[in-house]
């Protein structure tokens, strides 16, 4: 793609016109708001660098202009954030460091991030015309070996923007990666949660965990995958279950692009971590069999590989290992609740007859996730086809667990929360118990009659209690 072209693109960018056209200053559009535009993609950010009026100045005018909110990010950086009334688009506004453009765009990671344009003769810099054509070639290169060394977060953006572009890392990227990868974990954990999120939204996230563990990165961020690598195929399974954990990444990826938009939306809601389900939930993918290993055994007589409770095991596992990420408790809980369900759905649709009265309980106990713990099921079967596992068996479970996506989809709208029929101290004094295990004991019990539906007001509830005593 030519200048003339990148230029007629901002010119159709009404934002980016507007404050050409009304402002005075000299303004470059620079970053992934460029590239995104080279790529035709669609984007709500828009990186500015101003060089002729301090940065807080210009965002407050913007602001002004606009009717946005200005939100600072980093005033010892000077850069400035302008949310529009929209809430969805938004200006990042910065000072050029040191007052050079060109130092500025040449201390960035990868070229594809080091492209500026002015916004109002849509010029580009000499300097960045050779970036361009990395765009256009679809790979990815580093602007300054030691710009890697200056903040090593950058090692785990190289695979952050293969997720996301599907570019190829060249060589000398790799090269890099495998020289510097000891400097990996030096970043706050903070900031490694956020690139490794965003690396998970990818449309390429399964290669992008393949091209990791080529360069040996994988295994820094996540210990377990040395353990994942130990155990191999066997009856059930085509793959090693590293393999396998990766094409349960992908089957999820492709069973998502395949989806209805009801499946999809739900699947995009933020609602935890500040990313999408769709994100958290391939993570869990990577992640759900991580208790495999210390679970597995061999039996003597048959050779059959068991992995007895390793959702339990994995569960917990994950737990810690998103701890020392720092990930939050949302998204810990979010994670840890699919890998503990993970079969859950299958062993549901194994069920001798697939009743709704079956289908409800299920969704019931699965809630809002209901959705989430079917594609995962779906995803988990297609990445196992060891010899006992036939086309008949893979084409029965998808049918039946998308028979009961269907059913969920139909109802969903319709359902209402369970009433709480007695709370605990209610039970307590019918019971004449005090506050105990045993107590927490007999609400979850009550609360599993509700969901099969043996008990649907409070008298059946009393004498329910009053039964499992």
């Amino acid at each position: 793609m030519n200048t003339r072209i990148l230029k007629n693109r901002i010119k159709e960018d009404a934002l980016l016109n507007n404050i050409s056209s009304f402002f005075d200053n000299e303004i470059y559009l620079v970053g992934g708001s460029v590239r995104d535009i080279l790529c035709g993609r669609e984007y709500v950010d828009r990186d500015l660098i101003v060089t002729d009026e301090d940065a807080q100045v210009f965002s407050k005018k913007i602001a002004d202009f606009w009717g946005g909110v200005l939100v600072p990010l980093d005033e010892l950086n000077k850069i400035y954030r302008v949310v529009l009334p929209d809430k969805i688009q938004y200006f990042d506004v910065t000072n050029p460091i040191e007052g050079s453009l060109e130092k500025d765009i040449l201390r960035r990671d990868l070229t594809i991030n080091a492209i500026a344009v002015n916004i109002k003769t849509g010029e580009v810099p000499q300097f960045c015309i050779p970036f361009i054509d990395d765009v256009e070639n679809g790979v990815l290169k580093g602007v300054r070996r030691e710009n890697f060394t200056d903040d090593p977060l950058r090692l785990l953006r190289i695979f952050r923007f293969y997720s996301i572009t599907g570019f190829e890392i060249s060589d000398e990227l790799v090269d890099i990666v495998k020289e510097y990868s000891d400097l990996l974990l030096q970043p706050a954990k903070e900031r490694i949660e956020y690139e490794l999120m965003k690396l998970f939204s990818g449309e390429y996230c399964h290669n992008a965990l393949l091209k990791m563990d080529e360069s040996g990165v994988l295994e820094l961020l996540f210990p377990f995958v040395k353990e994942l690598k130990q155990v191999p195929p066997n009856l059930h399974h085509h793959l090693n279950l590293f393999e396998h954990s990766i094409e349960t990444v992908r089957q999820i990826e492709i069973l998502y692009q395949d989806s209805s938009e009801e499946v999809k939306k739900h699947m995009q809601r933020v609602d935890f971590g500040g990313f999408s389900r769709l994100a958290h939930l391939k993570l869990a993918a990577f992640m759900h069999d991580i208790g495999k290993f210390s679970t597995w055994t061999i039996e003597e007589d048959t050779g059959r590989h068991r992995f007895i409770k390793h959702e339990d095991v994995g569960a917990k596992m994950c737990a810690d290992v998103l701890k020392n990420l720092s990930f939050s408790n949302k998204q810990i809980d979010y994670i840890s609740y699919i890998i503990k369900n993970h079969m859950y759905p299958s062993a549901v649709v194994s069920s001798p007859e697939l009743s709704e009265k079956v289908m409800m309980r299920y969704i019931r106990h699965s809630a809002d996730n209901a959705i989430d713990n079917l594609i995962i099921a779906q995803a988990d079967r297609l990445s196992a086809r060891g010899e006992l596992i036939t086309q008949k068996i893979v084409e029965e479970n998808i049918s039946a667990l998308n028979k009961m996506l269907k059913f969920y989809l139909s109802v969903k709208d319709s359902l209402k929360p369970l009433p709480k029929l007695l709370d605990g101290h209610e039970v307590m004094k019918i019971l004449n118990i005090p506050p105990s295990e045993k107590l927490g004991q007999i609400m979850d019990s009550l609360k599993e009659a509700q969901i099969c539906g043996d008990v649907t007001n409070k008298e059946d509830a009393i004498n329910f209690i009053k039964n499992v005593c």
